[in-house]
């Protein structure tokens, strides 16, 4: 079952790089005592992700952080070193780029899809959160093939 609004996040432990190397972050340290906006993407460098989810976030993040939002999480089930690329290859500096590549966390969230038919294997569905000090406040999982209540545009909106 998944995650709902009111509950805890779990545990884990996702990768972002810094320094050149991946370095593991606990859900703990990034979303305790913090407001963030959580976006999860069925892959990096994938059409929809790149063209219109990322790209809405980067353009938004001063306004999204306006509202009283420490942190901005990019969330796929790929590794740290694709995460950075492809927050590099989309100017993403004020978002956290988030590698949860063996998707324990997403599994643990109960947001996952099977993405074999296109050969991704398990990825993350489509999804934003408002999480404020650890508990989501705020969840809109988007229906398969799907782009519309996870947008940063209705995240905004909702903040």
């Amino acid at each position: 079952m998944a995650i709902q609004e009111g509950e805890k996040l779990p545990e884990a432990t996702l990768h972002v790089m810094a320094d050149g190397r991946p370095n593991p972050v606990t859900t703990a340290d990034l979303f305790g005592g913090k407001k963030v906006v959580l976006f999860a993407v069925p892959g990096a460098f994938t059409p929809t992700c790149s063209q219109a989810h990322l790209p809405g976030y980067v353009v938004n993040a001063d306004a999204i952080k306006a509202k009283g939002v420490d942190d901005i999480v990019c969330l796929s089930v790929n590794d740290a070193f694709v995460m950075g690329a492809w927050g590099d290859s989309a100017n993403a500096e004020a978002l956290v780029m988030a590698g949860d590549g063996n998707g324990d966390f997403t599994k643990a969230l109960g947001l996952e899809m099977d993405g074999s038919g296109f050969g991704l294997g398990t990825r993350s569905q489509r999804y934003a959160m408002i999480v404020d000090d650890g508990t989501v406040t705020k969840l809109a999982v988007e229906d398969p093939g799907q782009f519309e209540v996870s947008a940063a545009e209705t995240i905004l909106e909702a903040l």
